[in-house]
């Protein structure tokens, strides 16, 4: 077994603030409410936050450790199907996929919920929508993030939600 230290503490307290904070004004905030707000501004501050630490941040929390590769995710899936196993110190090229699509789609319901405050859009309709497909989309790519955590914790004998917790991923020796 290897031992990596791969998520430094400020990408892990802001992966775990934001499930909070999400979880909270999805399941458990009134809409309507101030709290729903400030929630959401806290959000968009993690959001920022996590944008600047990853250009100036620990090696596995840079953008460039992990840029979008459509290449990457389509050998990745073919691998998956193939029943191979390539382990990933950092983030997969799916995963990297998922983090981009969430941050952008966060920022996305961050800002067409702050429009919907402003006395410019009072009463138009389309922030709103955009907010509630933003908000759509983001619940299922959590759940597609959730799903796809534990598969590719079995699927490569690497616990990823302790990695996320302990900052440290333990690699098996083949």
């Amino acid at each position: 077994m290897e031992r990596i230290k791969v998520w430094d503490p400020v990408v892990r307290v802001f992966h775990w603030t934001l499930v909070a904070g999400f979880a909270a004004n999805a399941l458990f905030v009134d809409d309507d409410s101030k709290l729903h707000q400030w929630i959401g501004y806290a959000i968009l501050g993690l959001v920022a936050i996590r944008v600047l630490w990853g250009v100036v941040g620990t090696r596995y929390a840079r953008f460039a450790n992990f840029p979008p590769s459509l290449s990457g995710s389509l050998d990745q899936i073919r691998e998956m199907a193939g029943g191979e196993t390539h382990r990933h110190v950092g983030h997969t090229p799916l995963g990297a996929l998922m983090i981009y699509n969430i941050l952008a789609t966060l920022l996305v319901i961050g800002l067409s919920g702050y429009l919907m405050t402003t006395n410019m859009f009072w009463g138009v309709e389309w922030p709103e929508e955009l907010h509630e497909v933003a908000v759509t989309w983001a619940e299922i790519s959590v759940v597609l993030h959730i799903v796809a955590v534990l598969y590719e914790s079995w699927r490569t004998s690497v616990n990823l939600p302790r990695a996320m917790v302990t900052g440290c991923k333990v690699l098996p020796s083949d």
